[in-house]
């Protein structure tokens, strides 16, 4: 059996009743909820009410604020000329210029600006070392020695044979370095204005009556460097074993300054080579005299306008600059 109820006239079944009691809880959970939620919003509304009421009192004061800001504005004006006074007085004493712009020239009074957007100015640090009576030498000795350095090569650049200026000299004079027992102190023609002072270490491998009046193969972008306290500007190019050295010779009708050259290897040479970057040392394993008495690298003959650079007696054998540091 199932019982029933009546509610405003009409009987309903347990599991009826049931079912409404459920929705009716839910229904009252749903307005408590609402009511909290009304309660915040009114919350929320009243402290909103009591910040703008807060900050109506503070927009009573606008007129002394902008005072204010008028006075710091008309302080760091001030402030940034005598700045920019001091760094034209250090200029000054430098050296330097001073230009003035049309703008600055029909500016009659000062700068006038936003209040508000007026910023704090830092103070410009002034460089006392910069004033002092030598600086302007010191900048000369700069401006030199960046003149002197020598240009920067591209990290990119392949590492070959391209990178050495190698070219035709002519030994116009060659005796014994003064300081030196195995060392040659020369004067080559390198197709320059001037000739180059080379220093070789060939005094055990070649008489000094061979040196004179000869052409020979010269690497002319190497570092100048001190031997035994006189620079060598050069280096002679020459082939060698441990027991043998020859110097290598130009073919017949090159002059002094023509440049050596490997087909497949057309780069541009380095102005002067770095020694930190060791290029010629990596490129010099690959230099080789073939059966044939010719200068290679990487198999590929030396040339000069189409002619072979070689060895008069030598083959199978690798080709070095001749220095001290080798002998």
């Amino acid at each position: 059996s199932c019982g029933f109820f009546a509610v405003s006239g009409e009987f309903f079944s347990n599991s009826t009743t049931t079912n409404l009691l459920h929705l009716l809880r839910m229904s009252l959970s749903v307005c408590t909820t609402k009511a909290a939620q009304i309660d915040t919003v009114l919350e929320q509304l009243r402290q909103h009410v009591l910040n703008l009421k807060s900050k109506g009192t503070l927009v009573k004061d606008t007129s002394t604020y902008k005072k204010q800001l008028l006075v710091e504005n008309e302080r760091l004006q001030k402030q940034v000329e005598d700045l920019k006074q001091q760094l034209i007085d250090v200029e000054m004493m430098n050296g330097r210029k001073q230009v003035i712009s049309s703008s600055e020239s029909k500016s009659d009074g000062p700068i006038k600006s936003d209040p508000a957007k007026a910023q704090p100015v830092t103070p410009i640090p002034v460089n006392t070392k910069a004033a002092t009576p030598g600086a302007k030498d010191n900048k000369k000795k700069a401006a030199k020695k960046q003149q002197a350095r020598p240009a920067q090569q591209p990290a990119s650049l392949p590492v070959d044979v391209s990178r050495l200026d190698m070219r035709v000299g002519f030994i116009r004079s060659a005796k014994q370095h003064p300081d030196a027992d195995g060392l040659y102190l020369e004067e080559i023609d390198c197709g320059e204005a001037e000739p180059r002072q080379v220093i070789s270490g060939l005094v055990r491998h070649i008489p000094i009556d061979q040196m004179q009046q000869r052409p020979c193969v010269v690497l002319c972008n190497l570092k100048p460097a001190k031997m035994r306290g006189i620079m060598s500007h050069a280096m002679v190019m020459c082939a060698s074993t441990p027991e043998k050295v020859e110097i290598l010779d130009p073919p017949s009708g090159a002059k002094p300054g023509d440049k050596v050259t490997v087909e497949g290897f057309s780069g541009t040479p380095d102005q002067q080579l770095n020694p930190k970057k060791k290029v010629f040392e990596a490129i010099q394993p690959d230099f080789l005299v073939s059966p044939e008495g010719h200068a290679l690298y990487k198999g590929v003959q030396w040339k000069i306008y189409g002619q072979f650079v070689t060895v008069f007696s030598m083959c199978g054998c690798g080709i070095i600059y001749v220095c001290l540091s080798q002998f």
